[in-house]
């Protein structure tokens, strides 16, 4: 009998997380602009947010909120499936994916500061929660160009398939401060999520990594001090 629980997708929910969002990456540009692929890319969207969902159920956070902010998403990478370019349910659908995500970045900092012992699956949620949040980002900056056109000097369309993907680009290169994002805010709205996602980005390095490696460091340490002893 399969023991479930074994199962790498049940034991490690970040990794797959971290894995799956870094494959939508590689997997988006082949889809194409047409509704078609923006269907295709829908329905990996929803396996991700249950991946998402499967993460958060790992963590102390209230898993209701994440049902409540979960089942708007649903609904809307849908309705954006069946009819997409429609103005009101890309913002909407934009709106409720930003903050689901970023709710489940909240849910998997409380599960790597939750405790004093550095799992696997807490190292895994280390680049998890980088991706989630960039993967925020990118969201928010797509409901900003709809809300105030031309804020961006690249982006001529926000309703365009693509354009997700180039929020994407910019929510990445925004966050690990590269700066090579040839995407430039110019609105003062953008501009001040851009900033936003600056600080959110050292902040997370200062802390969230900062503390994963002061604690792996020490039991890295006494496990080879250990087999040291047993050697002798």
């Amino acid at each position: 009998m399969v023991n479930w629980r074994r199962l790498p997708v049940v034991r490690h929910p970040c990794a797959d997380l971290l894995i799956v969002q870094l494959l939508g990456i590689l997997v988006y540009p082949f889809l194409g602009d047409q509704p078609l692929g923006r269907a295709i890319f829908s329905i990996f969207g929803l396996f991700v947010l249950v991946l998402a969902v499967m993460a958060v159920r790992m963590t102390p956070a209230l898993n209701w909120i994440s049902a409540i902010l979960g089942l708007p998403v649903v609904v809307l990478t849908l309705w954006e499936a069946i009819s997409p370019g429609t103005e009101t349910v890309v913002l909407w659908s934009s709106v409720f994916h930003a903050a689901f995500y970023f709710y489940t970045a909240f849910a998997l900092l409380r599960y790597m500061f939750d405790d004093h012992v550095v799992t696997t699956d807490e190292l895994y949620a280390t680049g998890a929660t980088f991706t989630v949040v960039a993967w925020g980002f990118a969201y928010v900056y797509l409901a900003v160009a709809i809300v105030w056109p031309d804020s961006f000097s690249v982006v001529q369309d926000p309703l365009h398939a693509k354009a997700w993907f180039e929020m994407l680009y910019l929510s990445v290169t925004t966050m690990t401060s590269l700066g090579m994002s040839d995407i430039i805010p110019i609105r003062s709205q953008a501009r001040a999520v851009g900033m936003l996602e600056q600080i959110a980005g050292m902040l997370y390095i200062a802390l969230a990594v900062a503390r994963m490696i002061a604690l792996t460091v020490p039991r890295t340490a006494a496990r080879e001090q250990r087999q040291r002893k047993s050697s002798d």
